[in-house]
């Protein structure tokens, strides 16, 4: 933080979800306040790892279920185990302000309908085989999965499309993660007087979009990161002159401001 003290962003908001997670998956649901409580031990064992920003101190409390029952595979587990993982990090998709590539992926989903919206392995799981074949084929950092043509994620982050006076993206359903970055940056856009819009819509807007406008990705690691280019059936489209746009900065250094300690926390996402 600018002050020298440690601050976590959004925990209630991560906590929610985390139980939410373990409902999906059908596992016992710890409570929040002992989430919470797990969490805030932690932090202060690891406050000498914590790096300047924009580096962090990444947070992921992980459930599993240990029941010892081998042939439940069809019931779920009455017990579990909670723990709390802490990295320090610095810049996920660190550019030097060069924007990203994605691969548009307009047959095969992300994930399971109905079961998108969990922070679960499971889900990142099933995206890494199109990630690391995008990568292997087209040198790409991410995939943009669009079944049918509809803009849903990427494998690991919500999808922005930008421009100088509004902010699109799809609205939240079971299909993908309800992301606390991207609630952060949909918050920040009405704040800075953007024109939000939820709403469904197409790879071929997407073309249209980027011939004037920007792309971006968000997450709790990623934060908000620019798309320099997409690859789709085989065709390279540049976005802008490839580089992160000057809105997707705007908002990104925005949300950066405010968990460093730089602006003031005008919506109590500190703790």
């Amino acid at each position: 933080m600018q002050d020298g003290g440690v601050r976590i962003f959004r925990l209630d908001r991560h906590v929610a979800r985390f139980q939410r997670s373990a409902e999906l998956l059908c596992l016992p649901q710890p409570p929040a306040d002992m989430v919470a409580a797990m969490i805030r031990q932690l932090v202060e064992l690891c406050v000498d790892d914590i790096p300047e920003a924009p580096g962090a101190l990444y947070l992921r409390p992980s459930l599993i279920g240990t029941e010892e029952n081998i042939g439940a595979a069809g019931a779920p587990s009455a017990q579990a185990m909670l723990y709390v993982l802490a990295s320090p990090v610095g810049d996920y998709f660190s550019r030097g302000g060069q924007g990203l590539t994605i691969l548009i992926e307009d047959q095969e989903q992300r994930s399971t309908p109905g079961f998108g919206q969990a922070k679960a392995g499971g889900n990142y799981a099933s995206a890494l085989r199109h990630v690391v074949k995008a990568r292997k084929e087209h040198g790409a950092d991410q995939v943009l999965f669009c079944p049918n043509g509809d803009v849903q994620e990427t494998g690991a982050s919500n999808f922005f499309l930008i421009n100088d006076s509004q902010l699109l993206t799809k609205p939240l359903d079971a299909s993908f993660l309800h992301g606390v970055t991207r609630d952060s940056v949909i918050t920040l856009a009405r704040d800075l007087n953007y024109e939000v819009i939820e709403r469904d819509f197409t790879v071929a807007e997407v073309m249209d979009w980027i011939q004037t406008g920007e792309a971006a990705l968000s997450g709790t690691a990623a934060v908000l990161s620019g798309v320099g280019s997409f690859v789709y059936k085989g065709v390279t489209y540049k976005v802008g002159d490839g580089s992160t746009g000057p809105n997707t900065r705007k908002l990104s250094d925005a949300l950066r401001a405010l968990q460093s300690g730089r602006t003031e926390d005008r919506f109590g996402w500190l703790s």
